[in-house]
C-alpha cells in the first residue's frame, strides 16, 4: 500500500509520527543508556505533505525545549521508506529515536528486535478503537502505539442509483448485479479498486479472502492457512469479475490515486478507496461533487471484513532517550492532538469518542461509517517476513485476476509460496 492510504489534497497520507514507548524493560526504562532517557528526539516518516505534523510538534518545542523534536522526511513511497528504516536500524544506529511505521511493519520489525517493548498499561489504549490495538502487537507484547487509523470504503455514484430506484450494494452479488447492469446504461466502469501488483493489492486481497470467510496466515505468521474454499471463493470474486468485465481490465494499473480518479473524473460507478477521497471528490474541480455516498464494503453475505491500514508509533530499542519519547507518545495520542490529526491531517484518529463528535460528524459525515469499518476490519497478515509475504500474494493474485491462472491455481501456487517462507523462519 502506498504511504499515503489517507491524507488530503490527493496524495495519500499516511506520513506521520513517530513516537515513544514506555518501558516492560531495562531499556525502557533507560536502565542502559547513558543518560535518564530524556534528551532531544528525532522522528521518523515518510513526508509530512499537509504540514499539519510541523505544527503540531511545533507547540510540544516550545513547553519542552530540552526534549525538542527534530523531524526527518523521508521520500514518499512506502517501500522506499521501509527500506531506509529497516537499513538504519538493522545497523544498531541510534539515529532514530521514533518512527512511524505502516501498520503492517510493526510484526516485522518487532520480530527482528528493533524496536522497544511498550508498557501497555501507561497508554489510554482502551479509548482507542479496538481492533487497531492488534495491530500494534506481536507475540503477546505491545510493541508500538496506534497513532492512525484507516480501512476501506464502497464510493457509489448516488446520484445515478436513485435515478434507477436502486439502494446502494451490501453484498457481493449487489455490487457484480449493478455493476454489470446499470454502469453500461451511463457508460461508467463498474467496480474497481487498487490492483496493480503492490501494496494495495494485497489489501485488496486480503479484504475478500476474509470477508469470505479465509484468511492467509494464522500463529503470527507461523502456519499457511490460504488453501481453503473461502480463500478460493476470494480470490475468484475479484479474478471473475475481470474476466465478467464488471472490473475494468485498465483497473489492474490502479493504485489509490488512479482509482481515486478515475471516480472523481465520472468515469466508474463504485470505488473501494480510503477515507481521504471524500474531501478530494467534494472539491470544485471534481465531476462528482454532491452526487455520491459513502457505505460500508461489501461482502458475500452483508459487510465486508476489511483490512485495517494506518500508522502506528514506536520507539527505536537503541534510543536513548525513551522516556521522552513515551511522553512524545503520550502527547501525540492525546485528544486535543487526535483531534487535529483528523481536521488538519485529514487521516482518521484511533480515539473512538472523536467519531460521534456531533461537530466533527457535521463537518465529515462519513465518521460514523467510517467507525463500523474499522470496528469490522483486521489486520494484514502478521509475519516477521512481512515484505516476502506482501509479495507473493499480490504477484499471485495479480495472475489470477490478469486471467493468467485460475482461482484455484492461483490459491494452490500461493499456498506453496507461503509455505517456503514460513519455513524460513
Amino acid at each position: 500500500m502506498r504511504w499515503r492510504l489517507a491524507a488530503s489534497r490527493g496524495l495519500l497520507a499516511a506520513a506521520l509520527i513517530f513516537t515513544g514507548v514506555a518501558g516492560a524493560c531495562s531499556s525502557t526504562d533507560g536502565g542502559s543508556d547513558d543518560s535518564d532517557g530524556r534528551g532531544q528526539l528525532t522522528l521518523v516518516t515518510g513526508g509530512d505533505i499537509t504540514g499539519y505534523l510541523r505544527n503540531i510538534l511545533e507547540d510540544w518545542n516550545r513547553a519542552r525545549p530540552a526534549e525538542k523534536v527534530t523531524l526527518v522526511e523521508l521520500p514518499e513511497a512506502a517501500d522506499e521508506v521501509r527500506a531506509q528504516m529497516s537499513t538504519s536500524l538493522r545497523s544498531g544506529s541510534d539515529r532514530y529515536d521514533v518512527l512511524n511505521l505502516d501498520v503492517a511493519w510493526t510484526s516485522e520489525f518487532a520480530a527482528a528486535g528493533w524496536l522497544a517493548p511498550l508498557n501497555a498499561d501507561r497508554f489510554p489504549t482502551k479509548r482507542f478503537l479496538p481492533p487497531v490495538v492488534n495491530t500494534a502487537t506481536f507475540g503477546g507484547r505491545l510493541y508500538a502505539l496506534p497513532y492512525v487509523t484507516n480501512a476501506g470504503l464502497l464510493y457509489y455514484r448516488k446520484d445515478i442509483l436513485d435515478r434507477e430506484g436502486e439502494k446502494p450494494p451490501r453484498t457481493w452479488a449487489d455490487l457484480e448485479r449493478l455493476a454489470k447492469t446499470v454502469a453500461p446504461k451511463y457508460g461508467l466502469d463498474g467496480y474497481a479498486g487498487q490492483f496493480l501488483p503492490y501494496e494495495g493489492l494485497t489489501v485488496n486481497a486480503a479484504e475478500a479472502v476474509q470477508s469470505a470467510g479465509g484468511s492467509i496466515l494464522a500463529g503470527e505468521g507461523s502456519r499457511v492457512t490460504i488453501d481453503s474454499p473461502e480463500a478460493r471463493k476470494g480470490v475468484a470474486f475479484l479474478a471473475n469479475g475481470v474476466r465478467d468485465g464488471w472490473i475494468p481490465e485498465k483497473a489492474l494499473a490502479y493504485k489509490e490515486e488512479e482509482s481515486r480518479k478515475s471516480f472523481q473524473d465520472g468515469r466508474l460507478l463504485f470505488l473501494r478507496n480510503w477515507p481521504y477521497v471524500h474531501t478530494l471528490a467534494s472539491g470544485k474541480d471534481s465531476k462528482v461533487a454532491g452526487k455520491f455516498g459513502i457505505v460500508p464494503l461489501p461482502g458475500p453475505d452483508g459487510p465486508a471484513a476489511g483490512i485495517l491500514g494506518g500508522s502506528n508509533l514506536a520507539i527505536n530499542a537503541h534510543s536513548r532517550h525513551k522516556q521522552s519519547a513515551s511522553d512524545l507518545l503520550t502527547f501525540l495520542t492525546s485528544e486535543k492532538v487526535q483531534r487535529r490529526v483528523l481536521t488538519e491531517g485529514a487521516l482518521p484518529p484511533v480515539r473512538a469518542d472523536l467519531y460521534g463528535d456531533p461537530a466533527l460528524v457535521r463537518r465529515l459525515p462519513y465518521l460514523p461509517t467510517l467507525r463500523e469499518s474499522v470496528l469490522a476490519a483486521k489486520p494484514r497478515p502478521k509475519s516477521p517476513r512481512y515484505e516476502q509475504v506482501n509479495l507473493a500474494i499480490q504477484a499471485v493474485v495479480h495472475d489470477a485476476m490478469a486471467q493468467r491462472e485460475t482461482p484455484e491455481q492461483a490459491v494452490a501456487r500461493l499456498a506453496r509460496e507461503l509455505e517456503a517462507i514460513v519455513r524460513q523462519n
